[in-house]
């Protein structure tokens, strides 16, 4: 089964909800399992909890069936948006074009490749699609 992965901040921003309407969209003509995930930054804790995080998802869209909800604590959103892309070895990577940019920011950092795609590809093999604000 294909699996796409949805980082979203929380309270849903109107570029999450463009972002995870996209990835809703992708899940659905792959009929895939869509996991949403916010990370819960420890130094600016807001102590989301997934039920939250699923209500909120919840009573602004029409999900599909095949939904999973997790909120990570961390430090690093990238480091953990990573980890979760791999843990569910996910096919597709949904990012907001403000993401995308933090995520080619912290690569700069790393290699001196500034290919964010590349990069994600060459560690968790799967496809990233970025959604501009509208």
């Amino acid at each position: 089964m294909s699996h796409v992965v949805v980082p979203v901040r929380y309270p849903l921003t109107s570029h999450s909800k463009n972002t995870l309407a996209k990835a809703i969209e992708i899940a659905r003509e792959r009929d895939a399992q869509l996991t949403v995930l916010h990370v819960d930054l420890y130094h600016d804790s807001h102590h989301v909890t997934r039920s939250e995080l699923k209500q909120s998802v919840e009573s602004a869209f029409d999900v599909p069936e095949k939904m999973r909800y997790a909120v990570r604590k961390a430090f690093l959103v990238e480091e953990t948006i990573l980890e979760e892309v791999a843990s569910e070895d996910a096919d597709v990577v949904v990012i907001g074009h403000k993401q995308a940019g933090r995520w080619r920011r912290m690569i700069r950092k790393l290699v001196d490749d500034p290919d964010v795609e590349s990069y994600l590809r060459q560690r968790v093999d799967c496809e990233l699609v970025t959604v501009r604000a509208n």
